[in-house]
């Protein structure tokens, strides 16, 4: 029994030299820091929503519109083919080639890609739904490609902010190709 307390104690000592015994006292700082960084994610992430004129679309409510065969073209712009063949969300299409934030559209920022190229893509019905997705929220490319159809006019646009992270992180299932 001496033995025990010993041992008890020896790990209490431990745990308060190390700093293990106070992560209330951290948790308590982190948690407002933590709280700015979401704020200043959500914030930029509304402003380009606004500035794009389209709108977002959840991970679960992507999976249940596919689940429910919704008439949609979803579009993965993730920036490697290696990436979009290992894994994307069921029957996405991938425009492999950066869409940046601009005015004009300039084929030497997209690799010699037109924007008649991503319209090809994108197709001819103005008012399907077209789901924009990259990796993760802070990733611009899905901002820029959905802004982009909205400009070429697409009625229907949605980002999938959380892209294929979120995806993955629900567990939901992704297809692979060769």
């Amino acid at each position: 029994m001496k033995k025990m307390k010993w041992i008890l104690k020896s790990i209490l000592l431990g745990s308060l030299i190390t700093g293990f015994a106070a992560p209330s006292f951290a948790f308590l700082d982190n948690k407002f820091e933590k709280e700015v960084q979401k704020e200043t994610g959500a914030v930029k992430l509304l402003r380009e929503v606004q500035r794009g004129g389209y709108d977002v679309v959840k991970t679960s409510d992507l999976k249940l519109w596919l689940d429910s065969h919704k008439n949609m073209l979803i579009v993965d712009t993730m920036p490697y083919e290696a990436s979009y063949k290992k894994n994307h969300i069921p029957g996405a299409v991938q425009f492999l080639f950066p869409i940046p934030e601009m005015e004009q559209w300039d084929a030497k920022e997209t690799n010699g890609k037109s924007k008649e190229d991503f319209e090809k893509l994108l197709g001819k019905d103005k008012n399907k739904n077209i789901v924009i997705y990259c990796g993760f929220v802070k990733c611009t490319r899905s901002h820029n490609g959905a802004a982009w159809a909205v400009k070429l006019g697409y009625k229907n646009v949605f980002r999938h902010p959380g892209g294929i992270f979120a995806w993955k992180g629900k567990d939901y299932p992704v297809e692979s190709s060769k």
